[in-house]
């Protein structure tokens, strides 16, 4: 989080020395901001990581993004279709999130993505059930799931 705001800081710090005031100054800043922090980050403890979490923030907004899309056609394709082919059901991942924070994203993914819903954690919170509107074959949606959770916590960890 501080290498973040150490990033935009550099960054607006560039456009105020350049003085140009464009969105893609800006983003040139972005980049040349996060260039100095990666190449300080082993002198300064507090930037501890932020190298490494920057693009595994990209890579899992792509991933989510055609998980999105993907499941976003399913159901489209469900809908218009006159036989409908959804056999919803429930099921009970496991989960490696440990902290209310890691599970509450984790779950908000899993509601996010069209077909499935989060609707209860364990209380020993090791367990989220969800309703899945197509559980043709239910350990293949539990190890999508469980991908989309392991990139998840990759980067909070």
């Amino acid at each position: 989080m501080i290498g973040a705001v150490w990033n935009l800081l550099l960054a607006l710090a560039w456009v105020v020395l350049t003085g140009d005031f464009s969105g893609l100054n800006l983003l040139a800043g972005v980049v040349f901001g996060y260039l100095t922090l990666a190449l300080i980050q082993s002198q300064v403890e507090v930037l501890d990581g932020y190298a490494q979490r920057v693009p595994r923030l990209i890579m899992f907004v792509g991933f989510f993004l055609s998980e999105l899309i993907k499941a976003n056609l399913r159901v489209a394709f469900d809908i218009l279709t006159p036989p409908w082919y959804m056999k919803p059901g429930v099921i009970a991942m496991p989960l490696r999130a440990r902290t209310e924070v890691e599970i509450a994203f984790v779950a908000n993914l899993v509601s996010l993505t069209p077909g499935t819903l989060s609707l209860d954690v364990s209380d020993d919170r090791r367990v989220l059930y969800i309703h899945a509107m197509f559980l043709d074959d239910e350990e293949e949606l539990r190890q999508s799931l469980a991908e989309m959770e392991r990139r998840a916590l990759a980067l909070f960890r």
